[in-house]
């Protein structure tokens, strides 16, 4: 592009002749795809393989072991729906087609700073909408993504003229605005909004403009998470202008500023990892890092750790209960997972560590009722220390397990360091650990129970059902709960050597 190019209009017929519609055909079927309630594995297929680099992308990036931590091995995209999920294989989709579209063209710097700042807010925005509506998770990714898909678009296609606009927004004292209207005749945002209306983005492009005025809930994290990464990517992790950023955050979705926080570096971190596999160009070295961020430590509060348990039972006798059936949230499950392993390194307080444990095993990998019983009096007996799902509060004031007399289900998870599923048909003897006393405490059917172990110190035992439902215990569930008592374990190790 040799000749200079002027005006909004003259802008649009240049990038439209670019390879840009293209790239912007497979992004709208995609996303057409998404706001289809009857959208196949076959019709997603089809999208993707329409490009056979986006296609192999796509299976290298669902074959990560952030997509796929069990490690099978992937080789259609078909299985990679099975295995990883419809709606994350349409998102690898999307971004692995934005990212890499756009960069063919030009590696240039500004070009790829700005991909990971959209990628980083994309992250941000999507993991505080599931606070919101799951189901505007991929729409608020996606609009977020797109926000500056304007001056994305500029910096990947304007050649020479793109050189020339970087050196004059590097003099001393430049205004963009002002200079924007004097090279382009344009504003970024204006073409912004031209691209989103040629490719016929719908509801995405009204999304991009509501966030302008933070019209909406969606709307709203769109354009914190936008803003938060721009801060981000211009002061880093610890700059002012971040941390003006938590209350709004927090108020948003409902949790207190600590949280947000945390929240906040955890999509940080995870928008890190992500890059690495969604983009050929190496976009993570563009998004500042939190690894190493000092936290706000509160106040510890006391929780006896002991390390010998010895046990008996006693009887109480929980009441009928119900509940509405429980979804496991697998997002919600990483961010827990990721808030937990950043605990390990810097240690935080004992409510805060629980809480993340407990929405992490309720509401993230769906399992109905979860409570951690701690050794107290001396080694004595089981108390609740925290339960989540309906009914186990009471559990708080009442749950006594003696501990000595018969062995049960309590006290050899706890000897054995294991994860145990009893209950059903097929663990055998092992349901002789399932006593009077403990179905009295907790009632019969299927349950998991973890060791939660702190250095050589045995804590407790970390316990989840699905009694509220009467459905069984899933295998991963059964694998998230083992890994959640383990990290907890660490935790509170952690704090122990504070």
């Amino acid at each position: 592009m040799d000749n200079k190019t002027f005006g909004l209009r003259a802008w649009m017929e240049q990038l439209n002749r670019s390879e840009l519609p293209a790239m912007a055909v497979v992004v709208h079927d995609l996303l057409r795809l998404a706001q289809s309630e009857t959208a196949s594995v076959g019709q997603l297929t089809e999208v993707l393989m329409r490009d056979a680099a986006l296609a192999t992308k796509v299976l290298r990036v669902s074959n990560s072991v952030y997509c796929n931590p069990g490690r099978e091995v992937i080789k259609t995209l078909s299985r990679a729906v099975v295995v990883v999920g419809f709606d994350q294989v349409r998102m690898i989709g999307l971004s692995v087609s934005l990212l890499d579209g756009l960069l063919a063209q030009s590696p240039r710097e500004q070009l790829q700073a700005l991909l990971a700042r959209s990628f980083h807010g994309a992250v941000q925005a999507r993991n505080l909408a599931q606070y919101l509506d799951q189901r505007q998770q991929e729409e608020v990714f996606i609009a977020t993504l797109l926000s500056h898909i304007g001056e994305l678009a500029f910096w990947s296609h304007a050649g020479k003229q793109a050189d020339r606009l970087a050196a004059a927004l590097a003099e001393p004292g430049a205004e963009p605005e002002k200079v924007l209207r004097r090279e382009l005749g344009v504003t970024f945002e204006q073409l912004t909004v031209g691209l989103l209306k040629t490719w016929n983005m719908g509801e995405i492009g009204q999304l991009v403009q509501a966030s302008r005025t933070s019209d909406g809930p969606a709307a709203r994290a769109v354009a914190l998470g936008s803003d938060l990464a721009g801060r981000v990517a211009a002061a880093g992790w610890t700059d002012a202008s971040v941390q003006a950023l938590i209350e709004p955050v927090a108020e948003l979705i409902g949790i207190d500023a600590e949280h947000a926080w945390q929240q906040l570096v955890s999509s940080g971190q995870e928008a890190v990892r992500v890059a690495g596999h969604c983009s050929n160009a190496d976009l993570q070295q563009w998004i500042p890092r939190a690894d190493d961020l000092p936290l706000d430590l509160s106040a510890l509060l006391q929780m006896e750790v002991v390390p010998e348990p010895e046990q008996t039972p006693s009887e109480r006798a929980p009441e009928p209960e119900s509940e509405p059936l429980l979804q496991p949230n697998l997002e919600l499950f990483k961010l827990s997972v990721d808030h937990l392993k950043l605990m390990v390194r810097a240690a935080m307080d004992v409510d805060t560590i629980l809480n993340t444990l407990m929405q992490g095993l309720h509401r993230g990998a769906g399992i109905e009722r979860v409570a951690l019983m701690v050794l107290a009096e001396q080694k004595t007996q089981f108390r609740v220390r925290t339960a989540i799902g309906k009914g186990t509060q009471r559990w708080r004031d009442t749950f006594v397990l003696p501990c000595s007399g018969q062995p049960h289900v309590f006290s050899h998870a706890l000897e054995q360091r294991d994860c145990l599923l009893l209950g059903g048909a097929e663990q055998g003897a092992l349901n002789t650990l399932l006593t009077t006393e403990v179905v009295a405490l907790v009632g019969s059917g299927p349950l998991v129970i973890a060791p939660v172990v702190a250095g050589s110190r045995r804590v407790g035992v970390l316990y989840g059902d699905m009694r509220l439902s009467g459905r069984a215990l899933a295998q991963p569930q059964v694998t998230a709960f083992a890994r959640m008592a383990e990290l907890t374990g660490q935790c509170l190790q952690r704090l122990s050597q504070r």
